[in-house]
């Protein structure tokens, strides 16, 4: 199969990992050869609930057998959608209580600039240094790493940036700024967090110009650092939010959520303003459903928190600097790209599925699904901190 893979699927690496595939289950991935691999990464940070999980699995079993795709987005009244985005409204701040479904991340991200656009009247948007909101072209604008995006100007106008957590850069939004865009821990750049109320001051100096704050949720939300969505950590609520990947239980999907007053605007003048033909597809929303509800009835935001503090007690060694991020949306920081990249290969060969973030390549990602037991982050960590011996000790660290 892997000449098939390297032949007819288009690669997004010169070396990808290349893995084949037999089944997931759990906090496990198997591949062909029967070989089972502890999953520390949870496709990045997309399978919340881990692989299979049965509430998940029968939601989708059960919607298959009433109906798929029925309509484009927004014509007809389906269950599984109309169900998630009340659920989603009933679990966020009063004012967010509109959501539009689609079909990525990056989809949700576009949707978004375009609301703050239609809203405000204005072109501006302003994105951070080392930001990541997708890979399309409107999403791509707002990514703050010119190395990965020059290639492909130009790009669309009117686009600043200011640096995260840099107080002085909140003057660059003014009354021309249609909306500022920020994670609310930015995740490519090394899952850095706001520090001294950051979220809080930008949130201000939009309210003062009368811009409007869109926060990424994509990496952070739905759990995983301990509350449903990120921003709840740092007492700040947004005029729209962007969500992706954990909502799906391992599903493709995104959303993007804000007033109602704001959303309606998407319906007229000019009608249409924002489509999408599978947006809300039942089979995903169905998935998406069951996973924020065990997400909602469980105690899994609370075995969060600790669980990141047992990973903390655990990753103690020479080779790691600091241990950034929050909740199971951690990264563990070396003094070098390349030890990074020795031991996250090293580890995919004895078992341990981690992975690198986008801009930042000293960093080890561990994001695994908040379902991970206490046993296997002892037994992932265990593994871990044998590599970095290893390391440490061929290369005379």
């Amino acid at each position: 199969m892997l000449n098939d893979f390297y032949t007819y699927q288009a690669q997004t690496s010169p070396h990808p990992l290349a893995m084949e595939i037999s089944h997931a289950i759990g906090s496990y991935i198997y591949d062909t050869n029967g070989k089972a691999y502890l999953d520390f990464v949870a496709g990045v940070s997309a399978c919340t609930l881990g692989h299979q999980h049965p509430r998940v699995k029968e939601a989708i079993k059960n919607q298959l057998d009433k109906y798929l795709h029925v309509m484009v987005y927004g014509e007809y009244a389906q269950h599984p959608a109309t169900e998630l985005c009340k659920l989603l409204a009933q679990h966020m701040p009063p004012q967010l209580n509109k959501t539009y479904l689609v079909n990525s991340g990056t989809e949700a991200t576009e949707g978004a600039l375009k609301l703050v656009r239609r809203v405000t009247g204005r072109s501006q948007l302003i994105s951070c240094h080392h930001a990541y909101h997708g890979n399309t072209m409107g999403s791509m604008s707002v990514m703050g790493f010119e190395e990965r995006k020059q290639i492909f100007r130009p790009l669309i106008p009117d686009v600043d940036f200011i640096t995260f957590n840099n107080e002085a850069d909140l003057e660059k939004i003014t009354t021309k700024t249609a909306g500022i865009i920020l994670e609310s821990i930015q995740g490519g750049a090394g899952f850095i967090q706001p520090e001294n109320d950051f979220l809080k001051k930008v949130k201000q100096r939009c309210e003062e110009v009368g811009a409007l704050m869109i926060i990424d949720e994509i990496q952070p939300g739905f759990g995983r650092t301990g509350k449903l969505f990120g921003f709840e950590n740092y007492g700040v609520v947004p005029d729209v939010v962007v969500m992706g990947k954990g909502m799906g239980g391992g599903m493709p999907v995104g959303a993007f959520t804000a007033s109602a007053e704001m959303m309606d605007l998407l319906s007229h003048d000019p009608k249409l303003g924002h489509i999408t033909t599978f947006g809300g597809h039942p089979v995903i929303a169905a998935a998406c459903l069951a996973t924020l509800q065990e997400v909602l009835e469980t105690n899994l935001m609370a075995e969060t928190l600790e669980k990141e503090t047992l990973f903390r007690q655990l990753l103690v060694h020479p080779l790691i600097e600091e241990v950034r991020g929050k909740g199971l949306m951690l990264a563990a920081m070396t003094r070098s790209a390349a030890i990074t990249n020795e031991i996250i290969l090293r580890c995919h060969s004895r078992g341990l599925i981690l992975f690198w973030l986008l801009f930042e390549g000293k960093a080890i990602r561990i994001t695994p699904p908040l379902t991970i037991s206490n046993q296997e982050i002892e037994e992932g960590c265990q593994l871990l901190l044998e590599v970095m011996d290893e390391v440490q000790h061929e290369f005379g660290l």
